[in-house]
């Protein structure tokens, strides 16, 4: 059973930095695409990062130049550094594989204040 861990939010001010992360086990963890995505208050769910097997990035026009997605695969973790926050990012972040599966870890919330 695939279980997602995610990790590293907080409370920060706008224009702080925070560094996420999301440990994976029961999947074979290097051959697997990975996503960062999130849910803010009454809105869906979107995805915010990704990285492919061979380390590629995309990244939502929203963070692009702010955050940055990596993964360690000696250590089944999959990261997301995000700079110069904004209060619009406040959201629960969670981690999953690309396609997503239909199970989710519980996230970390990230709260930006003004």
């Amino acid at each position: 059973q695939v279980q997602l861990v995610e990790s590293g939010g907080g409370l920060v001010q706008a224009g702080g930095s925070l560094r996420l992360s999301c440990v994976v086990s029961g999947m074979l963890f290097s051959f697997n695409a990975m996503g960062w995505y999130r849910q803010a208050p009454g809105k869906q769910r979107e995805l915010v990062a990704t990285i492919t097997v061979g380390r590629t990035t995309n990244y939502a026009e929203s963070v692009k130049g702010r955050f940055t997605i990596s993964r360690d695969n000696a250590k089944n973790t999959v990261y997301l550094q995000m700079n110069s926050l904004k209060p619009e990012d406040t959201a629960v972040y969670y981690c999953n594989k690309l396609p997503s599966l239909d199970s989710w870890g519980q996230g970390t919330p990230v709260t930006v204040s003004s």
